[in-house]
């Protein structure tokens, strides 16, 4: 871990707690202290480190839970990974997918823990949002976790916007959920999107992938908002795959939804998180499609 005084013009040497890992969310307390929920290597286990010198060193991980993942249809590239959010008064939210609440792990779902002290490390028992019943057969996977951070305690608002695939099917959905007593209860679920097959996605040597680029934030209304990589039909067609070498035939643009804790609409190219880059009247996505030493990449 590096860290930076002067807006990250320049970075201090690593500092390191000797201890393999992957996918830290670093959040701040209000005091200083930084929590960095993170996964084990192996990603079998979801824990957390700290620093109380401002990143000079950090210490051991804790350990927060073991994590049971059911690996996901359609060749998908995904993953248990932590998202972290931290409330108002410094309380740590995470958020993975994991099928232990599913008979024989068949499907997943996605479940939080929160801290319970100020270094983080002591955590909550796991505790699964009930975005449906435990036998539904939907398979949810890839969150991306909001807390409204004027809000905190036991009134601390959560978002949380999340890939599924419907019982028996491999068609990408997003759906969205929300707490409004720290994840004590939840709202009804909303699917933003739905109907994006799998084969739609980008192929990658690790398997098709809708990218990491899910993510859920509270604006100063209060209201939560998600961005998420869609995969739209190719541009060759419905019964076609997205293919990223020879031929960019992939339509796949980063998408969001407003108002956070309502039922929404997708962005459009006028909207102004959306960009027209470089690349003409047809790049008008995050996902911008350049031309890099005759390979087309996402950039």
């Amino acid at each position: 871990m590096s860290f930076s005084t002067n807006g990250g013009q320049t970075w201090s040497a690593p500092a390191t707690n000797n201890t393999g890992v992957i996918g830290g969310q670093p959040v701040v307390r209000p005091d200083g202290t930084v929590i960095v929920p993170i996964d084990n290597a192996n990603e079998t286990a979801i824990g957390a480190f700290n620093s109380t010198n401002g990143g000079v060193s950090w210490s051991a991980v804790t350990t927060i839970a073991t994590i049971r993942h059911h690996t996901v249809a359609g060749g998908l590239r995904e993953g248990p990974l932590p998202s972290a959010e931290i409330d108002g008064a410094g309380t740590v939210y995470v958020a993975w997918t994991d099928c232990r609440f599913r008979r024989a792990c068949r499907q997943n779902d996605i479940v939080v823990s929160h801290s319970l002290n100020a270094t983080g490390t002591s955590w909550s028992a796991v505790s699964r949002v009930p975005i449906d019943g435990t036998r539904s057969g939907v398979d949810h996977f890839i969150p991306g976790l909001a807390v409204n951070k004027a809000t905190s305690g036991s009134s601390a608002q959560l978002g949380l916007t999340y890939y599924f695939y419907p019982a028996g099917t491999t068609q990408l959905s997003v759906g969205f959920i929300g707490s409004t007593n720290a994840g004590t209860t939840w709202s009804s679920p909303q699917t933003i999107t739905s109907g994006m097959s799998s084969t739609w996605a980008a192929n990658t040597s690790q398997g098709r992938m809708v990218g990491d680029y899910i993510s859920t934030s509270f604006g100063s209304d209060n209201l939560a908002r998600g961005v998420f990589g869609a995969a739209n039909t190719p541009t060759t067609g419905a019964a076609t795959a997205c293919t990223t070498s020879a031929l960019d035939n992939c339509v796949a643009p980063t998408d969001t939804f407003t108002p956070g804790l309502a039922s929404g609409a997708l962005s459009s190219a006028a909207d102004e998180v959306l960009f027209a880059g470089t690349g003409g009247t047809n790049a008008a996505n995050l996902w911008n499609v350049v031309d890099n030493n005759g390979r087309k990449h996402r950039d």
